[in-house]
């Protein structure tokens, strides 16, 4: 993990809950300690099933809590200072019945009550079966904690110890020290919400075809990953990519151009910020063959019809979020770039070379808003998006004073 700042002064609180996942958590505590982070853990009995406190001891240097009246605290109170001694509390394991207890605001044991006592950010990393995962009373558990502002860090869908297969399975210990990382990181969004598209999109010209671009969504990814750092509740609406999505935000899955529009409708209301990463298609078939077209041996004539141009919905909306804009060019770069941000009343536009840039894991960007050029020399897009989220920041605050 790149540019990581010094997390010595940070404490974490890890609260681990009953389930065979809880074997990730020694290993995610092991790489918080390693990267300079305090870590106190307290496990629910169940929780001591699955691993030892003694692993967990050994490995934070501090003594494990599991009793909500343990003696070794002073004032008989140890819900209380232990949150208050926390910046952020990470439960990972967390089970469908803590969930539940955590939605309810049920308090029947020593982490349940902290969780409810607590004063700084809480995440959230589930772990269970995948039928257990889909129940409509977990879902909506989860989105009542959601509601409530704590950061549920999405399981993948995978093997699990059951022997099935699905959703439930939970992140791995080092994608969940990248989502304590970012709660530490300066907030510089805190409070906003930043809506991206991301990836390309898939235009049917029948049922096996179709038209598509190289676009690989990395950049998109980097721009949701690096907002989430900043402190914003990130959505992101994505064409087919092949990427994990930053656990914290919340996905939209698309295909075509249309469901992209018709998904950033749905939710542009709710958006301080709006980053056009997409590589959206210009055309699409003027009618799709719901057959495969047989081939003839002759020639066959394709007629197009523009897509909807999804920044330019937006940027005319009558009270849009602050619009940036992206610009995948082949050459002048700088005229071309230029040209579309003004046409598109843009207040932000992020430009680079198609050919250095798409599916790689570099990028060089060059921003242009109203004061002029700011080039961005090559560097990983992650460290790209991070600087364009600074960049977003300081021109929202400014267009906002």
């Amino acid at each position: 993990m790149a540019n990581i700042p010094s997390l010595t002064a940070k404490r974490l609180l890890l609260g681990l809950t009953g389930g065979v996942a809880a074997y990730k958590a020694a290993e995610l505590a092991r790489l918080l300690i390693q990267d300079g982070m305090e870590v106190q853990a307290v496990m629910t009995e169940s929780a001591c099933r699955f691993v030892g406190p003694a692993t967990l001891q050994a490995l934070t240097g501090k003594p494990v809590f599991t009793d909500l009246w343990d003696t070794r605290v002073a004032n008989n109170m140890a819900h209380i200072d232990l949150s208050r001694n926390a910046d952020a509390i990470l439960v990972a394991p967390a089970s469908a019945d803590f969930i539940a207890k955590l939605a309810h605001g049920l308090a029947d044991d020593l982490l349940s009550t902290l969780c409810l006592a607590r004063d700084c950010p809480l995440l959230v990393a589930p772990a269970m079966n995948r039928q257990m995962w889909e129940h409509p009373a977990t879902q909506r558990n989860l989105a009542t904690l959601r509601l409530d502002g704590v950061t549920i860090l999405d399981p993948h869908s995978g093997a699990q110890a059951c022997g099935e297969t699905g959703m439930g399975r939970m992140l791995e210990a080092q994608e969940l020290a990248k989502a304590v990382h970012a709660v530490f990181r300066p907030e510089l969004l805190r409070g906003r919400c930043v809506l991206v598209t991301a990836g390309p999109t898939y235009e049917a010209i029948d049922a096996v075809r179709g038209i598509t671009n190289s676009s690989s969504g990395k950049m998109g990814y980097a721009v949701a990953r690096a907002a989430l750092e900043a402190g914003a509740d990130v959505t992101l609406i994505s064409g087919p990519v092949c990427l994990e999505p930053p656990a914290a935000a919340r996905l939209i899955n698309v295909v075509s151009a249309r469901d992209m529009l018709v998904a950033v409708k749905n939710v542009v209301s709710y958006a301080d910020i709006f980053v056009s990463v997409a590589a959206v298609a210009d055309y699409r078939a003027a009618s799709a063959s719901k057959q495969k077209i047989k081939k003839t041996g002759g020639d066959i004539t394709l007629e197009l019809t523009p897509n909807p141009d999804i920044l330019e919905y937006v940027a005319n909306l009558p009270k849009p979020p602050f619009c940036v804009g992206f610009a995948a060019e082949t050459e002048n770069l700088k005229v071309n770039a230029a040209l579309k941000r003004r046409g598109k009343k843009l207040p932000l536009l992020a430009a680079n070379l198609a050919q250095d840039a798409i599916g790689s894991d570099e990028s060089a960007l060059v921003l242009f808003d109203d004061e002029g050029e700011h080039p961005l020399l090559k560097a990983p897009k992650i460290v790209q998006a991070q600087r364009l989220i600074q960049h977003i920041a300081a021109l929202y605050e400014k267009q906002r004073s």
